[in-house]
């Protein structure tokens, strides 16, 4: 009787094997040797003794007791939740508290970790690990999620008729060969050596050094980044403001895009159709947009018309996803240290489809709070449509161009 040898034939057998596999090779081994063999194996194998005698009541009763099973029906550890029943309970409770956000929970909803969920179960008596309790929340439908842009905010009954009227305006003016934009402001953007999201190709293991907490640069700032598409061209206008973004604003890079680009596009043109979202600087409300709107086609001799996306839609605009998507792809990485850098940058931005964008400094200053009176609203040449006349209407020239 060699325990060594059987203590080698079972390590070499026991990564193939099964734990009824392990223990019927450990009676096997047992009848073999003979009187002292299940003494021999459970020194050699760390089998326990009684299983090995059961395992050789099994091999000499030449039948299949159990069938594919591994272990007899109620062999093994009992699980923890039928030691405590009243587990997935208590655990529930607990995520149910951390979804709702109770602050007299005693799971706070900003400390829904496993680790929180543990110690809190052990206050109320119950013994678990972590890793039990990340297998019974993924049996309760748990998984660790990010968050989700879903929602867009009321729904708007008219909001598919608005989007119907604006393509039904929008193609209308590309037939008769008259422009249409689609104009936006992209997010205000730190200048100076801040982390800009996205990779680079540098050599390994030099990454661009940049500042570790982004707190504006006072010698430098913002800028303000008002986009204009053109739709029948596929071609793009950036302002890069360095003030306020305001209406005054936002006109200034209409007029700006029309003056360099737009009327040798269409020379024939005496219509302008610009489909924009409700908010911002050119949102519904906002008079100033209106009024700049009136100056602009009282010195270019266009009639304005303006179709705005119905609430909650402003990232189905076009600019959004036809040309500021592609100037944050062509940029990514790079970090904005100077206004030279930043309109370089998105005036190199091109796509396999053929976009094309023009980018210049607007470094004209535009005062918040400007108040537009009544007087002046009434003098406005402003035709509102019949569908929501507040989204859709024409400003025409009330005096000759000069």
């Amino acid at each position: 009787m060699d325990v060594d040898d059987i203590r080698a034939r079972y390590r070499l057998a026991v990564p193939f094997l099964d734990e009824r596999g392990r223990r019927l090779f450990a009676a096997n081994e047992a009848l073999a040797v003979g009187y002292g063999g299940v003494a021999a194996v459970s020194l050699a194998t760390g089998i326990a003794r009684s299983t090995i005698r059961r395992a050789i009541v099994e091999l000499q009763g030449g039948s299949n007791p159990i069938g594919q099973r591994v272990r007899r029906w109620g062999g093994g550890r009992k699980r923890t939740v039928v030691l405590q029943p009243n587990l997935p309970a208590a655990l529930e409770a607990l995520i149910e508290d951390a979804i709702r956000g109770d602050p007299e929970t005693p799971l706070r909803w900003v400390s829904r970790s496993q680790r929180q969920i543990v110690r809190a179960l052990a206050e109320r008596g119950f013994e678990v690990s972590q890793k039990l309790v990340g297998l019974l929340l993924r049996e309760q439908g748990y998984s660790c999620q990010a968050n989700r842009k879903t929602r867009e905010g009321t729904n708007h009954p008219d909001r598919d008729a608005q989007f119907t009227h604006i393509n039904t305006v929008v193609q209308a003016a590309m037939a008769a060969g008259e422009p249409a934009i689609s104009v936006d402001t992209k997010k205000k953007e730190l200048i100076g050596d801040f982390k800009n999201p996205g990779r680079e190709l540098r050599p390994k293991g030099q990454p661009e050094p940049v500042r570790v907490h982004d707190f504006e640069l006072l010698d430098l700032g913002k800028v303000a980044l008002y986009g204009v598409y053109d739709l029948a061209a596929n071609a793009g206008w950036v302002s890069v403001g360095v003030d306020a973004d305001t209406a005054a604003f936002a006109v200034e890079s209409i007029r700006r895009w029309w003056h360099q680009l737009g009327q040798a596009r269409y020379p024939e043109a005496k219509r302008l159709v610009i489909t924009a979202d409700c908010g911002g600087s050119n949102g519904v409300r906002v008079r100033l947009w209106k009024r700049e709107l009136q100056r602009f086609a009282n010195e270019t001799g266009l009639a304005v018309t303006v179709a705005h996306l119905p609430p909650g839609t402003s990232k189905w605009d076009r600019v959004e996803h036809r040309l500021f998507a592609y100037i944050s792809q062509n940029w990514r990485g790079k970090p904005l240290v100077s206004h030279q850098v930043i309109v370089q940058l998105i005036g190199a931005t091109t796509t396999q489809t053929g976009l094309t964008v023009r980018c210049e400094l607007d470094a004209n200053r535009y005062p918040k709070g400007i108040k537009v009176t009544d007087a002046e609203m009434a003098a406005l040449t402003i035709e509102r449509d019949p569908f929501h006349g507040e989204w859709n209407y024409t400003i025409s020239p009330n005096q000759q161009p000069p």
